[in-house]
């Protein structure tokens, strides 16, 4: 629901900002979060030397704390961890306290090693402390956003929307000023006109105006002048799905796509891929043997297929499965998807179709990098929904090769899988795709290889 705002005359002054200041406020929930830290990790490793040493307060555990807790505070300042706003987010917060907490372990066990000293310290002391330390860190996240909603709302910026004859604009928690009648304009030569808008501005960390095209110059002038945070409404540059502007020395550029990961994270996913498909390589190697021997066996037949599908940034790449079907009914443009009872697979084919046990020479793929353990599943290129191609159906479906396709899904454990006789079967999975590329966290990884493990086996492989 949008701020209610009194309604004014035209000739009537405002008296006062329509926002309270917020920046001290924001300012004593930083150095309240910075104090609360310090004492959360000396208290974590103060309960990790009573519990493992028997002592309390023990000098061990104090003289750890008090080593890592500064190098915390440096680390998390500079990381961001305590600008106040993103404390009203819970997931993002805590995934920063973590990752500030084991930076900053390493570099104190990195420094000390150098120093000598890490002879003196206790390793189990060191990461129960850290542990509990961790834990207070994320209570106190968890506390303190529930505080700052209550006093606060669901924001700690004050944003001003100005109604200047452009399109229609509504956002909740903000305050809506219409120009016509609350008689402001851009017109620099009224010093009342300039007041009355500056009143209004007084306080806001964002005014956002939604005025033609044509009047935007006329407000720059204003807008740098109050000193704030100005933006304007573009429909244009939402339709091209604007990320932000560029400036260059002889000209801007309007940047409209990026990558959903970032350098660390590409990095922490190539290593996860790399370091379990190794290990399952190795564990499954005599099962894979076994069938690949099998397949021989059968009839004779190659053991794998190949098949051309399409990977990250709408690139081809060959993809690898048990072979399950007779040799001279394979159809490597998926022209026609397996369904249930299909004549064309052989009796080890049906087995290993059913257990998903054909799909691991998919490993390789993910060692090789063509794939990755969790992503988008890769389509062949002639596969239908229904009577279309899957990319004649939504125009966001090559938007899911952002990322590298998986051995793995969202889609795939909310059991959007198996045939799609209709468009809103791949419209289902799409979706899902979607999701994961928005919200990737190794932690989604993780919780999606553990919900694969238990339905390998399912109703809907064949």
């Amino acid at each position: 629901m949008n701020i209610p705002l009194r309604q004014m005359l035209p000739t009537e002054r405002l008296d006062g900002a329509l926002a309270p200041p917020l920046e001290r406020e924001r300012l004593r929930i930083s150095i309240t979060l910075i104090v609360l830290d310090f004492v959360g990790i000396l208290a974590g490793f103060l309960i990790a030397g009573a519990l493992y040493l028997g002592e309390f307060p023990s000098t061990m555990a104090l003289q750890e704390a008090t080593l890592l807790a500064p190098l915390f505070l440096l680390i998390g300042f500079h990381g961001g961890l305590y600008k106040a706003d993103r404390i009203l987010s819970l997931r993002r917060a805590a995934y920063c306290c973590f990752y500030t907490i084991v930076i900053s372990a390493i570099s104190l066990i990195f420094v000390t090693f150098y120093a000598k000293t890490t002879t003196e310290f206790s390793r189990v002391v060191f990461t129960l402390g850290c542990s509990f330390g961790l834990i207070f860190l994320i209570a106190t996240r968890y506390f303190g956003k529930m505080l700052v909603q209550r006093v606060f709302g669901p924001t700690l910026q004050n944003t001003l929307i100005i109604h200047a004859g452009g399109a229609a604009i509504s956002m909740e928690h903000a305050y809506h000023i219409d120009v016509q009648k609350h008689c402001i304009t851009p017109d620099t030569r009224d010093p009342a006109n300039l007041d009355r808008l500056g009143q209004y501005i007084m306080n806001m960390d964002r005014v956002i105006i939604s005025c033609r095209p044509e009047d935007r110059e006329d407000w720059v002038p204003l807008l740098r002048a109050a000193g704030v945070q100005g933006e304007f409404l573009s429909d244009a540059l939402r339709r091209l799905g604007a990320l932000e502007l560029r400036n260059e020395s002889d000209f801007s550029t309007i940047v409209v796509s990026a990558s959903p990961l970032g350098p660390e994270a590409r990095v922490i996913k190539r290593i996860m891929d790399l370091g379990v498909s190794s290990l399952a390589l190795t564990l499954l190697l005599p099962l894979m043997l076994a069938v690949a021997l099998a397949i021989k066996l059968e009839d004779g037949g190659p053991v794998l297929f190949k098949q051309r599908r399409v990977g990250r940034g709408n690139r081809f790449f060959s993809i690898y499965k048990f072979r399950s079907m007779r040799v001279a009914q394979a159809d490597a443009d998926a022209s026609r998807l397996a369904t249930r009872d299909d004549d064309r697979t052989t009796a080890v084919g049906r087995f290993i179709r059913r257990t998903s046990i054909d799909e691991l020479p998919q490993l390789f793929n993910v060692w090789r990098g063509d794939m990755s353990l969790v992503g988008p599943r890769p389509h062949a290129l002639g596969a239908l929904a229904g009577e279309r191609l899957y990319w004649e159906i939504d125009h966001r479906y090559w938007h899911r090769h952002v990322l590298k396709p998986g051995l793995t899904g969202l889609a795939q454990v909310r059991g959007f899988r198996g045939e799609t006789r209709e468009e809103r079967d791949l419209t289902q999975r799409l979706q899902a795709d979607l999701e994961y590329i928005s919200n990737w966290s190794v932690w989604l990884d993780f919780k999606i290889l553990v919900r694969t493990a238990l339905v390998l086996v399912h109703d809907k492989a064949y």
